[in-house]
C-alpha cells in the first residue's frame, strides 16, 4: 500500500518547568541556570525519611491561568499522588504528580483538543560518562513541572510542530515558563500511531456507537528536545511504521528514544500502563478546594492574563500588518513592546513603516551583535524610534539615511534628528543643491556617461547608485534621478 492509504495519530504530552522562586514541595532555589550540582537541595527534595512536602502557591497559579488561556476547565478539588517507579533520579523512589484530579480539563490551542494539564514535581538529572559510571544532579528535583497532554487528533507532524511552538509563546506570555527547549524547561514526548484506512472503517463500522474512534498501536518517543526533533521523530515512525505494516508485520507498544544524530527512533522499553505505577493520594499533603483560596478566584486570574499571541495577530491584521511581520513581532517580545509604545504615536502608513524597520533592520542589528531580539535591552526610546518614522515618512531622510541613524541609535541611543544633523543626512530634495553633486559625479565617471548615452539603460542606476553615496544617502531618489537625466541630455 501507500502512504495515501493509511492514517496517522499524534498526541502529545509536554512538560515545562514552571518559573517560581522555590520548588514545588520545598524552600530550596528553582534556579536552572545553576550549574554547580547538587547546589539548590534541601531534605525534602532528596527524599529523606520524616520530612513533610508543602504545596507551592506560585506553581498552582501557573498551572490555572494557564488553563484559562486555553480555555479549559479548572478544578474545584485537586489533589496530589504518588506515582510510583524506582529510578535513580528519583530520590524518594515515587514522583508526586496529579492523577485522577488534574488541576484542568479539556481546552484547545491551534484547534488540537487538550485532554489534560496538571503539576508534579521534575526528577534529578543523570549524567553518564561513556558507560563507565553515572552521576545524578539534584538541583532539578522537585522543580515545579507542568504536564500537558493532548487529544490523538493532531494528523501530521508539522502540526505537532506549530501546536507546540504555540505553546511556548503561550507559556512565555503568561510569565508561566521560559519554555527553552535546549535548556531542557520544555520536553516533548509524541505518542503516534498509524492504521490503514480499510482497518479503521472497519474498527469503525463495528464499533459505530463508541465515541472513541479506534487507532492503531501507540508508540511514545521521548528524549524530542527541540521542534525540528519533534517533527522529524514523527515522520521517522511513520515511515517506519507503515513500511512494517507493508511488510506483514506488527507495531509494538512500547517507548523509544530519538536520536538526533542518526535522525533515527530506538527502543528503550514496553509502554507502561498506569496501573504500573500503582497511584495513589499522597498522604502527606492536603487535598485542595481551589475556589476557597482568594488568589485563586475565576475573576481575579481572568485579570493577571495579558493580551495572549492569538488576540494580537488578529489585532495587528486589523492594522494592516503582514502575518509574517506579525508572527515576528509576537516571537520577539522586546521588540513587540517597542512597537506598542511607538505605534500610540504614530498614524496611518507610519505604523506599517516602523514594522518594517523593526521586523527586518532593527532585527538584524540585534543578531549582528550577538544578541536575542526576544529579550534585548534597547538603549533607544520608544519617542526616539517614533520620531526616526515620522521623518522617514516626512520625506526627510532617505530609506539608506534612516537605516544608518537607526544602527547609530542602536548602539549609542540619542535623538534621530540631532543625529542626522550632525551627519548631514537629513533629505536633499531640491534640485538646485543636487545639480553640483551630479556634475562631480558625471565627470568622475566618462565611461558610464558614454555607455548611457550609448543605450545602456543600466549605466543609470550606477550613476544614481555614486550620486547617493556622494549625499551619504541623503539625496532624494526621485529628485536625484530628474536632475541626472536632465544633466545627461
Amino acid at each position: 500500500m501507500s502512504k495515501e492509504d493509511y492514517i496517522l495519530t499524534v498526541g502529545l504530552e509536554v512538560h515545562a518547568e514552571l518559573k517560581t522562586r522555590t520548588k514545588m514541595f520545598c524552600d530550596s532555589k528553582n534556579d536552572p541556570d545553576e550549574e554547580r550540582p547538587n547546589m539548590n537541595i534541601c531534605s525534602i527534595c532528596m527524599g529523606h525519611p520524616g520530612t513533610l512536602p508543602t504545596i507551592n502557591k506560585e506553581a498552582v497559579g501557573h498551572v490555572l491561568r494557564v488553563g484559562l488561556a486555553l480555555g479549559g476547565t479548572l478544578a474545584d478539588f485537586t489533589e496530589f499522588d504518588r506515582k510510583n517507579y524506582f529510578y535513580p533520579d528519583i530520590p524518594k523512589g515515587y514522583q508526586l504528580s496529579q492523577y485522577e484530579f488534574p488541576l484542568v480539563s479539556g481546552g484547545s490551542l491551534r484547534g488540537v483538543s487538550i485532554t489534560r494539564v496538571h503539576l508534579e514535581e521534575d526528577t534529578a538529572t543523570s549524567l553518564h560518562e561513556e558507560g563507565e559510571y553515572s552521576l545524578v544532579d539534584f538541583n532539578r528535583a522537585g522543580v515545579p513541572l507542568m504536564e500537558l497532554v493532548t487529544e490523538p487528533v493532531i494528523k501530521s507532524a508539522k502540526e505537532a510542530g506549530d501546536f507546540a511552538r504555540e505553546l511556548q509563546l503561550l507559556l512565555r506570555y503568561l510569565g508561566a515558563s521560559d519554555a527553552n527547549m535546549e535548556k531542557g524547561e520544555m520536553r516533548v514526548e509524541a505518542n503516534i500511531s498509524v492504521i490503514s484506512k480499510s482497518q479503521f472503517l472497519s474498527l469503525r463500522d463495528i464499533s459505530r456507537r463508541e465515541t472513541t474512534p479506534k487507532l492503531g498501536t501507540k508508540v511514545e518517543v521521548k528524549n524530542l528536545n527541540s521542534f525540528r526533533a519533534v517533527e522529524r521523530a514523527i515522520e521517522y515512525e511513520y515511515e517506519r511504521q507503515t513500511s512494517l505494516l507493508d511488510s506483514g508485520g506488527t507495531i509494538v507498544q512500547e517507548t523509544r528514544g530519538w536520536s538526533d544524530v542518526n535522525g533515527k527512533a530506538f527502543s528503550q522499553r514496553r509502554k507502561e500502563e498506569s496501573h504500573d505505577y500503582r497511584y495513589f493520594p499522597d498522604p502527606d499533603l492536603p487535598k485542595l478546594m481551589i475556589r476557597d483560596v482568594g488568589e485563586f478566584e475565576l475573576d481575579r486570574l481572568r485579570d493577571e492574563i495579558p493580551e495572549l499571541p492569538e488576540a494580537k495577530r488578529l489585532r495587528y491584521r486589523a492594522l494592516g500588518i503582514r502575518d509574517e511581520d506579525a508572527e515576528t513581532l509576537i516571537a520577539n517580545r522586546s521588540l513587540a513592546v517597542l512597537f506598542e509604545q511607538a505605534a500610540a504615536m504614530l498614524k496611518g502608513e507610519e505604523i506599517i513603516v516602523a514594522v518594517n524597520y523593526l521586523t527586518s533592520d532593527l532585527i538584524g542589528l540585534v543578531k549582528k551583535a550577538g544578541g536575542d531580539a526576544d529579550s534585548v535591552a534597547l538603549v533607544f526610546t520608544p519617542e526616539a524610534f517614533s520620531k526616526l518614522i515620522g521623518m522617514v515618512h516626512g520625506k526627510q531622510l532617505s530609506s539608506r539615511a534612516a537605516k544608518d541613524i537607526l544602527a547609530i541609535l542602536f548602539e549609542k541611543g540619542g535623538n534621530p534628528e540631532n543625529i542626522a544633523s550632525e551627519q548631514g543626512l537629513l533629505q536633499k530634495s531640491g534640485a538646485g543643491e543636487l545639480e553640483k553633486v551630479v556634475q562631480e559625479v558625471i565627470k568622475a565617471n566618462a565611461k558610464v556617461v558614454g555607455d548611457y548615452k550609448s543605450g545602456k539603460a543600466a549605466a543609470l542606476q550606477f550613476l544614481l547608485g555614486q550620486g547617493m553615496k556622494a549625499t551619504k544617502g541623503a539625496a532624494n531618489p526621485a529628485v536625484l534621478k530628474e536632475v541626472f537625466i536632465s544633466l545627461l541630455k
